[in-house]
């Protein structure tokens, strides 16, 4: 499994995505579609149209990396955008990559140093 660095944003694409694209593929994806630069170290969700297949496109200082899952069973739970792409956090990634849905949740105030 991989582990994003803290300062990498995670990107969804929302839209449906040909699984069979790869590198190349995806990053004129990222450029074109997603309005992003795919050399930024941020992370890039894709997903398929029957939401049974997920690749992750992100660059490491040495090249780029594609990470895949493939479900036997059931799907991906993605709710469409009307941009076409929605930020996550790692949490919200592994929530979607482990099949739960949160229907409701609610943060409670907590203490935050002033700097």
């Amino acid at each position: 499994m991989f582990a994003p660095s803290n300062q990498a944003r995670i990107w969804l694409c929302t839209q449906p995505t040909d699984m069979r694209r790869s590198f190349n593929g995806l990053t004129a994806q990222v450029k074109n579609q997603l309005g992003h630069n795919p050399l930024s170290g941020h992370y890039f969700v894709f997903v398929n149209r029957r939401k049974t297949q997920m690749k992750v496109l992100y660059f490491e200082p040495s090249g780029f990396c594609l990470w895949s899952k493939r479900l036997e069973q059931g799907q991906f739970r993605v709710r469409p955008s009307a941009t076409g792409q929605h930020a996550l956090s790692w949490t919200d990634l592994q929530l979607i990559l482990d099949g739960i849905e949160v229907q409701k949740s609610r943060q409670f105030k907590r203490y935050q140093h002033a700097l």
